[in-house]
C-alpha cells in the first residue's frame, strides 16, 4: 500500500470546489430509468448515454471524479477512446463501482447485505489496469419496524472495511457508502440517529482492519425526514443535523465526504448541500462536497431521449446542473441558478 498516492489521490477527489459524478447504475437500474423516459433498452444506448456525459464541454471544470460501472469502463467513446482515458484527458479521476448489489439478509427480514467479496482482489487488479483510480461500494440501511438491527449494521461496516482494505492494497481509493434510506415516515431525527449509529460502526471496522483513513472518501446520505414524514425539515435544520452527525462520528484524518442525493431533487440536494457549507464554513475537518447520480442527470436524460440531434441541448443542461453543485460547495448555490 503506497500511503501517499491514496492520500494524494483522496485529496484530489474532493479538491477546489467540485465534486464527483455517480454514472454507476447497474444495467437493470440505467434500463428502468429509460422505460421511464421512453429510451430503448440496449447495451449500445446505455453507451451512447454515457458517451454524451463523458463528452459534454466543460464538465471537467465541475467535476474531479466519475464512477463508472464495468459495463463502460469496457466500452469506449464514439471516437474510438475508452471512457477511463476520455474522462482522464478533461482532469477527471476515473472510478469503478464494485459491489454486486444488496441482497436479502439471512435471519433479517426486510434487511439487506451487500454482496461482492468474492472475488474482488482480481478485479480490482484489473480495474486498475483499465485507468480506475477509485472505486466505490454502497451499503444500503432500511427503515422499519424494529429495523435496522446493530447486526445488519455491524454486518455491512465489516464488510465495507474489507471492501476498502482490499482497494488500498491495489492502490485504489475506497469510497465507503453506508446510505441510510430516504424511504419512510420517519423524522430527521430518528435519522440522525440511525446515521451516527452506521457510522459509528463504520469507522470502528475501518481502524479495524487496518484501513489508511487518509486514503478513503466518505459517502454518506444527508440526515433528512423520510420521504412519507408529515414533517418536513427546512434546509437548514437538514444542514445542522447532517453536519453535527459528522462532526460526532468521522474522524479528521479523511479527506472528505461526498454526499449521495439519495432520491432528492437536484435543486434540494444543491440547496442543502449549499447550507451547510455556507453555515459551517471553517468550521470542518473535511471537506464537503458531491457525489450525486440523478441530482445532476436528470435534466439531461429527459432532454437527451436517446435522441443525438438532442445531444447538445443535454450536454448542457448536464454541465448547467453540475455548476449548480459547485456553486453549493463555495455554500454560494441560490434557486435563482436553476433559470440562468
Amino acid at each position: 500500500m503506497d500511503a501517499r498516492k491514496l492520500n494524494e489521490t483522496a485529496q484530489s477527489m474532493v479538491a477546489g470546489d467540485k465534486g464527483l459524478l455517480a454514472m454507476d447504475e447497474s444495467t437493470p437500474t440505467a434500463n428502468k430509468r429509460f422505460a421511464a423516459a421512453g429510451i430503448p433498452q440496449n447495451e449500445e444506448t446505455r453507451r451512447a448515454y454515457r458517451d454524451m456525459i463523458v463528452t459534454a464541454p466543460g464538465l471537467g471544470d465541475c467535476l474531479n471524479g466519475a464512477i463508472l460501472v464495468d459495463e463502460t469502463i469496457h466500452q469506449k467513446t464514439t471516437a474510438g477512446v475508452s471512457f477511463a482515458q476520455a474522462l482522464a484527458k478533461v482532469g477527471i479521476i476515473p472510478g469503478i463501482k464494485v459491489d454486486a448489489g444488496a441482497k436479502p439478509m439471512a435471519a433479517h427480514p426486510d434487511e439487506k447485505i451487500t454482496h461482492g467479496l468474492d472475488g474482488l482482489r482480481e478485479r480490482l487488479a484489473e480495474y486498475a489496469a483499465l485507468g480506475a483510480r477509485f472505486a466505490k461500494w454502497r451499503a444500503v440501511i432500511t427503515f422499519g419496524d424494529r429495523i435496522p438491527s446493530d447486526a445488519c449494521i455491524d454486518a455491512n461496516a465489516l464488510i465495507l472495511a474489507l471492501y476498502a482494505a482490499l482497494c488500498q492494497e491495489a492502490g485504489l481509493v475506497p469510497i465507503v457508502e453506508p446510505e441510510v434510506l430516504m424511504d419512510g415516515d420517519h423524522t430527521m431525527e430518528r435519522c440522525a440517529e440511525v446515521t451516527e449509529r452506521t457510522q459509528h460502526a463504520l469507522f470502528a471496522q475501518l481502524v479495524a482492519q487496518g484501513v489508511l483513513l487518509e486514503g478513503i472518501i466518505l459517502k454518506p446520505n444527508m440526515v433528512v425526514p423520510g420521504l412519507k414524514c408529515p414533517h418536513q425539515n427546512t434546509n437548514e435544520e437538514i444542514a445542522d443535523a447532517t453536519v453535527q452527525c459528522l462532526l460526532r462520528t468521522v474522524p479528521a484524518a479523511v479527506p472528505g465526504v461526498t454526499f449521495l442525493s439519495g432520491g432528492q431533487s437536484g435543486e434540494l440536494a444543491s440547496a442543502r448541500l449549499s447550507a451547510m457549507n455556507a453555515r459551517f464554513k471553517g468550521r470542518m475537518p473535511w471537506a464537503l462536497a458531491f457525489s450525486f447520480a440523478r441530482a445532476i442527470q436528470e435534466p439531461a436524460m429527459q432532454i437527451w431521449h436517446g435522441e443525438d440531434a438532442n445531444v447538445p441541448a443535454a450536454q448542457k443542461a448536464l454541465v448547467h446542473r453540475a455548476r449548480c453543485n459547485v456553486a453549493a460547495r463555495r455554500g454560494e448555490y441560490t434557486s435563482a441558478m436553476e433559470k440562468q
